[in-house]
Formats: structure tokens, sequence, C-alpha cells
């Protein structure tokens, strides 16, 4: 039994929300999504005006994509009322970002810079403070896709478990393992 699915999403003032022929339309002041849900799935509107996502049958199937379902919905009204951002950091000697436009430009220690395309959805800033680590800020309505970019950059430099050198996110822990002269 799903628990988040039995939830109620609450809609905040500012969005409007659409459902129509399987696919879920929210628009509010940061922008608007889309996304299809199965025809089996039905989501009926409250008088609160809160909407109720309902499985039609106890098939492992349903119960397992009603949490999911009511999940993609909540994000994504989140995402168009309040909008979502990630920071990321650069640890490492000489490691460095710019972001023109849509391109960003990390220096990581390889022999050459590597260039990363953002897409257009997500606004991006590289910053450098005085005697502080580079870090990038994401910003965008769409929680899938900012996790799905932020993953991407942080698989060009992994943290290394030794000295700590990579890329992770702002306040991620990261265990550090003993080396060889501790081994003795």
């Amino acid at each position: 039994m799903s628990r988040i699915g039995k939830k109620a999403i609450t809609i905040p003032s500012g969005v409007t929300f659409n459902f129509a022929n399987n696919k879920v339309s929210v628009k509010g002041p940061k922008g608007e999504l889309h996304q299809d849900i199965d025809p089996d799935f039905k989501i009926t509107k409250q008088e609160d005006g809160s909407i109720l996502v309902e499985r039609p049958t106890d098939q492992k199937r349903h119960k397992s994509m009603h949490g999911l379902y009511r999940a993609l919905i909540a994000n994504m009204i989140e995402g168009v009322s309040k909008g979502y951002k990630t920071n990321m950091e650069l640890i490492g000697v000489g490691y460095k970002a710019t972001a023109q436009s849509n391109v960003l430009e990390l220096s990581l220690g390889y022999s050459h810079n590597v260039f990363v395309a953002i897409p257009s959805e997500i606004k991006v800033t590289a910053t450098q403070e005085k005697g502080g680590n580079p870090t990038i800020s994401l910003e965008g309505n769409d929680k899938q896709l900012i996790g799905q970019v932020a993953a991407k950059i942080k698989s060009l430099r992994k943290v290394e478990p030794y000295k700590g050198k990579g890329i992770r996110f702002v306040g991620e822990f990261v265990r550090r393992k003993a080396g060889k002269a501790a081994a003795k």
C-alpha cells in the first residue's frame, strides 16, 4: 500500500493544473511542465483546491506506480511555484569553473578543459570566492532535469576517498580513507 500515493497534493495560488488525455500540465510563475500519466490512473480535484491520484486496482504494477506519479506531480507543482536549486563545489588544486550562456567550462586537472552543454531550461552560474572553492549553481523548475545534469557534472571528476578531491554537492559528506602509512 502506497502511503505517498494516498496523500493529497495542495495547489498553491498562481499555479494552474490541467489533466487531459493522460497528460498532466502544470503552469506557474516559474514556467510550465508536462508529464504523461498511465491511462489507468485517475486524478481528481477536491473542493479545497487539492488534487488526489487514484489507482484503479491493487495490482502490483498499479501499486508501484501510484506513489511515483503522485511524487512526480508534486515535484512539478513545487518546481513551477518555487523552483529548484542545486549547488556543487570543486575541490582540488587548480580546479576552475566558468559559465557563459549555457556552456560550462571546467578545468579539472586533465590535460584539456571540459565543456558541458547545459539545457536551455536550466540557468547555470559559476562563482569563485577568494580563498574558497569554485561553486556551480544550477537553477530551474524541473527537478529531474537538474538532478540529471548535476549527476553528469559530478561524474566528470568523482570525489576520491584519500584526499577528497573532485566535484561534490555543497554540504555532502565524503568518508575519507587512511593512506598507506596508517596501515602499518
